[in-house]
């Protein structure tokens, strides 16, 4: 970089400049700066999500509510706020993903290593250089920290918050992952993003589970991400139908929004998908074994949910495929010894076996079932099949 320290520690404006452009160079796609009071009503709008239990079991979100409602709840000292965000846009649309019914759907930005991960040493990269060149006091957050991202995503101009709640750019789409650099620093504040949805309704009505109540409101508890990610039990059957084959999150929201017209596939190698967890065989996916799913996902954030749980998202997507040949690797999971994985596999053979061989094997395996919630589910499936 060209500008001088002595440039910069008299100039707001330059040493803006200087940010942004190391940003740029670090690898970040956008890069724009926002006051820590530039989003007021942020406080509001969560006490309201969370008053309404629209958080589901993310207990989390409550007991850092605190420190969510405003930057200096929890920082005091920050002055200002750079807001960074790297495109991971897909070489195609995700939609398409839903016609291999065989296969099982990965959101996006987790088929490659974890985005956390590499998003947050690029943040450390560039505080480092800011604050040695500052002298200020920095702190870098990614979407695991208590940080209201997406309105100071939207108060710094990166994007705006869409009616599906999450943020779209005008340049780059739907696609970006966010970071954080609190500072100590004065810096000039860019504009705020004005909201472009208009009259839009695409990422509301394409929902297959209806997670949206009104438009810029989620209750992630009919979410696919929330289900196949954060819930822990059994996914309540009434929603199991809408997850399709969608075995880790969902893009359905994202991906249908008009202003990917203007989106473009990532650039950083390490975010690129990994051909085995792109469209993987659900027959393959279902004989996993704890050591097998922690090899299979090493690196990836899929692995945090470990494998009962993922598991039981493969079931689903099983007995939603149709392909009467995946029953037996439904059949072979009836005996593993997690009790979600026992009760997603009865679920998915009630929907692949013919009622009267699906009875059959309930009579035998039924009273066998040591667990209440498989045996719910044994007895469930029987009503819906008769």
């Amino acid at each position: 970089m060209s500008t001088s320290t002595s440039d910069v520690a008299v100039s707001p404006d330059r040493l803006k400049r200087w940010a942004i452009e190391r940003a740029l160079e670090e690898g970040f796609d956008v890069a724009r700066v926002t006051r820590p009071d530039a989003a007021p009503d942020t406080g509001t709008r969560f006490d309201a999500f969370l008053e309404a239990g629209h958080h589901g079991t993310m207990e989390w979100m409550a007991t850092t509510a605190e420190r969510r409602r405003a930057p200096r709840a929890l920082w005091p000292d920050v002055r200002s706020i750079l807001v960074l965000g790297l495109n991971y846009g897909p070489d195609h649309d995700p939609l398409d993903d839903l016609k291999h019914r065989d296969r099982g759907m990965i959101s996006v930005y987790a088929r490659a290593d974890d985005y956390h991960d590499i998003v947050k040493k690029k943040l450390k990269a560039v505080a480092r250089d800011f604050a040695t060149r500052t002298g200020a006091d920095v702190k870098v957050f990614v979407d695991t920290a208590p940080v209201m991202e997406k309105p100071l995503g939207q108060a710094a101009g990166v994007g705006w918050q869409g009616k599906h709640t999450n943020l779209v750019s005008r340049e780059l789409g739907s696609w970006l992952f966010l970071g954080e650099i609190f500072t100590t620093a004065e810096l000039p504040a860019d504009e705020p993003e004005a909201d472009h949805c208009g009259s839009c309704r695409a990422c509301l009505d394409i929902c297959p589970t209806g997670a949206f109540p009104a438009p810029y409101r989620l209750d992630a508890r009919r979410c696919i991400s929330y289900l196949t990610i954060e819930h822990a039990g059994p996914i309540p059957r009434e929603l199991r139908p809408g997850i399709g084959n969608r075995i880790y999150g969902c893009d359905d929201c994202l991906a249908v929004c008009p202003w990917n017209k203007f989106a473009v596939a990532g650039n950083e190698m390490k975010l690129q998908a990994r051909p085995d967890l792109s469209l993987p065989a659900l027959a393959d996916l279902s004989r996993l074994d704890d050591t097998a799913f922690r090899a299979l996902f090493t690196k990836s954030p899929v692995k945090r949910i470990r494998r009962d749980r993922f598991l039981r998202n493969v079931l689903i997507a099983i007995g939603n495929s149709g392909e009467t040949g995946l029953a037996a690797c439904a059949r072979d999971r009836l005996d593993d010894e997690a009790p979600v994985v026992r009760g997603a596999a009865v679920w998915a053979l009630s929907r692949l076996l013919p009622g009267t061989e699906f009875a059959a094997l309930a009579e035998h395996r039924q009273a066998a079932e040591q667990d209440p919630s498989v045996r719910e589910e044994w007895q469930a499936a029987l009503t819906g099949a008769m």
